[in-house]
């Protein structure tokens, strides 16, 4: 365990925004659909967040993106995304075969979508921590 209480053997941890609604929806998902529990989560709000995003080589202070940290590597965006769907139970695995699209498109259409996210889907006024389905489940 490191000094910010986070397990390195964990698998996974998703960084996500705790003020946009749809990433709080993906958190939701997450706690939803990962039942052996082998996603943590993290938001970017929080202090152990601000320093995993300095670990992963991203500014704290402008975060547009989901980050997956997994086995000692960093992704971003759409990787981050089918790599966690990769994780969950049928029928949500197989959306993780999009993670062989080109890069360049999956990241397109993720990026159009972040760099919109609080105009298409709002935002709260400030992080609340979604109920957690385990103790471990968010880091914090």
């Amino acid at each position: 365990m490191n000094p910010n209480g986070v397990n390195e053997a964990s698998p996974r941890i998703v960084l996500y925004d705790g003020v946009c609604k749809l990433c709080r929806g993906w958190v939701n998902f997450i706690i939803r659909h990962d039942h052996k529990h082998q996603v943590r989560l993290c938001a970017v709000q929080t202090q152990t967040g601000r320093d995993l995003l300095i670990k992963a080589g991203l500014s704290p202070d402008n975060i547009n993106t989901i980050v997956l940290m997994e086995e000692g590597k960093v992704y971003f965006r759409a990787e981050a995304i089918f790599r966690v769907m990769k994780q969950l139970p049928l029928p949500w695995r197989c959306f993780s075969v999009l993670r062989f699209l080109p890069g360049a498109l999956s990241n397109f259409c993720y990026d159009m979508i972040a760099k919109n996210r609080y105009r298409l889907f709002g935002r709260y006024n400030d992080y609340q921590q979604p109920q957690a389905d385990h103790p471990e489940r968010f880091l914090q």
